[in-house]
Parts: structure tokens; sequence; C-alpha cells
């Protein structure tokens, strides 16, 4: 594990272009964070003026580690898979001398999972794949435990892409030889601005359907070099992180933002994919009335026998109180739909990318932004009507509140695994192209999880596993099996 780092004292000095006081690190110019909580001033600008094109870190403000290393401890109560896989392999080290660039959300649940890499045998660096979603606090933690983590809440995003460039640029010390996405940012920049040192890696491992759909576009292109491990497809990250998740977080995060009550509110929901089908179960089980727009005849017959009207969006757009992407498209709600809306809809997005909801159809001068709270921006319209956008169209989930950390401990172990199993793989296992988690990966991720509820799995007769074909201790499905 890295070594902790030594807290530097700090000098307060005049900043006369912002008319407030900042506090500004003193000591080695090569320890960067700012304790400066406006999100107009960017850390990384410290580096860069003092001449520091490596810094071993920059974040927010290191002086938040002590309730980040709070936050960080009270997510490992919740995450037993990812502690129990930590617990198991810490002595084999299967991933001794794996250098990892991550890109993901940067939050209390992810810090569970460097911490496990890094307890495994990794090294890594750490950027934030949303400029939202990074928990200062955590972040913070993590620098001060001597990770190398770029990110803060708020980036811009000039800094959004040097804090991934940290992570992917090789130096004397530093060759990554994986990839943890979240996205396919930290893939592409390596890809366009590396392609050398991108031709080194190992293997990538990528969790959202956003990410996923880039690298099967750089497959059919012929430019994906090295295998990569789809795990947003895997059983046990879309039937628990994007179902069970997402059916908790959504009512989170618009509650914390807006203070709505939702029994007999009109709620429509862009997509009826796993994101989809927790976000409507839930606002259904509080008594809103919800519509469901779809593209896939299948989700959309799913959707009608699961209770819900299968409509257009123009047909209700004027009388729904919310409207939620989550279809990892773009344009999905536009500017023609948002003049239609009724005063004070409430509009996020679920899915990965910012391109659901056209936010940048908004920014014209006709139209005034007022910042109400933190990720909640009213939209005023010349004659006074307005609408509530959260997180400027990025994810809500993620930006407004807090994630369940169980259902993340599911995703954080597969994701382990997915880079274990590409780190460790003999030479030709694997080609370049992208593939799904094994199956019994699959299965021994949902194991680790079972004691917390102190379920009893029924095991096999001989006579049973022999009538069913099957291996007494699995795999129990066929890669077909759609559970």
């Amino acid at each position: 594990m890295p070594t902790s780092g030594i807290l530097k004292n700090t000098i307060t000095v005049e900043d006369p272009s912002l008319k407030k006081r900042h506090s500004i690190i003193s000591g080695r110019s090569d320890f960067w964070s700012s304790s400066d909580e406006d999100e107009g001033v960017q850390p990384h600008e410290k580096a860069i003026a003092a001449g520091q094109p490596n810094p071993p870190y920059c974040v927010r403000n290191v002086e938040q580690h002590a309730f980040g290393r709070r936050e960080i401890e009270i997510a490992e109560q919740e995450m037993p898979g990812i502690m129990a896989l930590r617990a198991r392999a810490k002595e084999d080290k299967p991933l001794k001398e794996a250098k990892i660039v991550g890109c993901t959300h940067i939050n209390a649940q992810t810090a569970v999972l460097i911490e496990t890499l890094a307890a495994l045998g990794a090294t890594v660096r750490w950027a934030a794949c949303n400029i939202y979603s990074t928990q200062n606090e955590v972040a913070a933690a993590l620098a001060h435990a001597g990770f190398a983590i770029f990110a803060w809440r708020g980036e811009s995003e000039e800094a959004f892409w040097w804090c991934i460039d940290q992570c992917c640029t090789p130096t004397a010390s530093w060759q990554p030889n994986m990839i943890l996405d979240d996205g396919g940012d930290a893939t592409h920049l390596m890809l366009k601005k590396h392609p050398t040192a991108f031709k080194q890696i190992k293997g990538i491992v990528e969790e959202s359907v956003t990410g996923v759909h880039r690298l099967y576009q750089l497959s059919k292109a012929g430019k994906l070099c090295v295998p990569a491990m789809n795990v947003n497809d895997s059983v046990t990250k879309t039937k628990f992180d994007n179902l069970y998740s997402c059916r908790e977080s959504i009512i989170d995060a618009l509650k914390r933002s807006t203070d709505i009550m939702f029994g007999g509110k009109q709620a429509v929901v862009c997509g009826y994919g796993e994101v989809g089908k927790g976000c409507c179960q839930a606002l259904k089980a509080l008594g809103s009335v919800v519509y469901v727009t779809e593209i896939d005849p299948i989700c959309a017959l799913q959707a009608a026998m699961d209770g819900f009207r299968v409509v257009k969006l123009t047909e209700v757009i004027r009388q729904v109180d919310v409207v939620i992407t989550a279809t990892g498209n773009k344009g999905v709600v536009t500017r023609e739909h948002m003049e239609r809306m009724k005063n004070g809809c409430i509009v996020c997005n679920m899915g990965h990318s910012n391109t659901e909801i056209d936010v940048h159809a908004l920014r014209t001068p006709d139209l005034l932004w007022e910042r109400v709270r933190s990720q909640v921006d009213h939209i005023i319209w010349p004659n006074d009507k307005r609408i509530v956008l959260l997180a400027e169209g990025r994810l809500a989930n993620l930006c407004c509140s807090s994630l369940p950390s169980f259902v993340v401990s599911v995703t954080a172990a597969t994701q382990a695994l997915a880079l274990i199993e590409l780190y460790n793989a003999p030479q030709h296992r694997y080609k370049a192209d992208v593939y799904l988690l094994p199956k019994k990966m699959d299965e021994y991720v949902a194991s680790l999880h079972l004691p917390t509820f102190d379920a009893h799995l029924t095991e096999l007769t001989d006579e049973q596993a022999k009538y069913l074909g099957l291996n007494k201790v699995g795999p129990f499905k066929p890669n077909y099996y759609r559970y």
C-alpha cells in the first residue's frame, strides 16, 4: 500500500481578483491541493503556474482527509463482497506490478475499490469520469494516503481532460498497463494522444453503456488493438447496479435536490432498460403516474405489461411534472420539448453521458439561468415559466445523492475480477476484441454477497447435476440465459 503523505502548513494570501481569502498549501512544490471551495477556482492551475508537469496528486483540499476517511470506513461496512475479495486475495497479490489507469466516479465506494486494487498489488493513478460526481473529502483521503488522485467536484472541461491525461501519460516511473474506465474517456484519450503506450495495455475494463458502445465502435473500425472486458453487460452489473441502485438513488437524488413529493405526480421515464426499470419501479411505488418512452418493441412490451403507459414524449410533455432520461442516447429531450413543458417541471438524466438532454440549446440570451442549490438550476423563460434542471444534465444520482454502497460492492467486485482476469490471462486467451465477463465470475461475485443475508444455497446432488448436464459448482446458466 502507498505510504501516507505529510500535511503541510498553510499560509493565507489575498487574491485581489476574487476579493476573498484563500488557503494555499506551502512547502514542497510538488504537493498540490486547494482549500478553496469556489468551483471557479481550479486546483490544477497552481500546479501549471508553478511549472509542475507531474504532481503526485491534485485535489480540492487535502486537509479534508479525515472526513473523507470516515466516509470510506462507512462504505466498507456496507460493501461485504469487495472486502471479502480483498481479504481472500491480498496474500496472492494477483495484480502485482499492474499499473492501472482509473477513470470513474470518485466517491467513498470507489475508494474502497481503489484501496482493494492496491492491496492486491496494483499501482493506480485515478481521475474522475464526471465533473460533478467527485466527493472532495474522499479524494483528499486517497491523496493523503499516497494515491495519485486527480479530481475535484466542479472541474472545468479543460481541467477534466488535464486530470485524465495526468493518469494516462507515460513517464520514466509510470508505464500504465491496464485501464478501468467508465464512459471511455481514458481509453480514447490514451489511444489518441499516447498510441504507442496504448499498445502496451494488457486489458481494458469498461462499466458503462456509453463506454461499451465506444469500445464496439473501435473494434468495428479495427482500432482496438488490446482486449477489453464489457462488465456493463455482465449480469452482476446490469441486474444489480443498473436496476437496484437506480431504483433507490433516483428517489434520493430528486428529494435531496428539489424536496418533491411523488404521490400523484406525473413522470415520464425515457428508456426502459435496467436503469429505466429501476426508476419506474421507484416512482410507481411512491404513487406517481408513470409514462415510458421506448424505441425497442420488446422493452416497450415489458413496460406495458408492468403497468406503464408507453407513449411518445410529445404526447405527454405538456402535462408531466418530472422527466427522466435513461437511454444512453443523445438529443432525447430537445429545446422544443422543454419549450412545451409546464412551469416547474423537473428534468434530469440517469444515463452516463450528458448528451441525452440538449442543455447546450438552453444557453441562449433569451433564457435566464438561476442557480438555486448545488446542482440545481432554474431555467427561466421570458414569460417567467421555469424548468428545474439537475446537474446540468449529467448523472443525477451521482451528482445529487449518495449511492447504496451494497450494490456498488457488487459492481466493484465485478470490476476487480475483470482486471485480475485480463491481467493474468495467458497471452492468446483474449484477442483485440470486446468480451463479456465469464459466467463463473458473475456467480462468484454474487456468492460473495450472499452471507450478508444469511442466504444458504441448495447444492445439486450428483444425479441432479448429471440430469441437467452441469458441474456441481457451476456455472449454472448458459451465456444466453436472460436473468
